[in-house]
């Protein structure tokens, strides 16, 4: 018998220490800044596209 799964919650932690391994140049305030505001803007952007889908339903 097939189980089906509805509902898939993923929970994850993100921590504001920059990463060594990264190669790149981004140790300024400035660019970890853009960085995190990029990061939250995308996040938006998923939990609106979620909010939207449930919304069609």
């Amino acid at each position: 018998m097939p189980i089906e799964i509805r509902e898939l919650i993923i929970k994850a932690t993100i921590d504001n220490q920059l990463n060594v391994n990264q190669g790149s140049s981004n140790t300024s305030g400035t660019n970890s800044s853009q960085g995190s505001e990029q990061l939250i803007s995308i996040c938006v952007e998923k939990v609106l596209e979620i909010i939207k889908s449930k919304l069609e339903r």
